[in-house]
């Protein structure tokens, strides 16, 4: 799988985890260079607190278009980190 915005690879594995028809990426599959830290947060109540991520393509930014969880609840523990994407990102095989 493939997350991909404004034609470059955000994302690439054959190891995501799908929840929720989200596909989370491994850690170690993202391009750590195109995002950005975010101070927006949401809250889900089985798989807890979510940090959010801008990504940053040519001078173009994304906000909060990718977001993981950094510390997870029990129920979620194996998405950990594991990175997920919306707001126009595509997700391709």
């Amino acid at each position: 799988m493939r997350a991909i915005w404004k034609g470059k690879v955000i994302a690439d594995s054959d190891d995501t985890i799908v929840v929720e028809n989200n596909h989370y990426f491994p850690p170690d599959s993202v391009n750590d260079e195109l995002l950005i830290k975010s101070d927006t947060t949401s809250y889900c109540p089985w798989k807890g607190t979510a940090a959010y991520l801008n990504i940053e393509v040519d001078g173009d930014a994304n906000k909060d278009a990718a977001w993981y969880y950094p510390e997870p609840k029990d129920a979620a523990k194996e998405i950990e980190n594991y990175v997920a994407f919306w707001n126009g990102v595509e997700i391709k095989e």
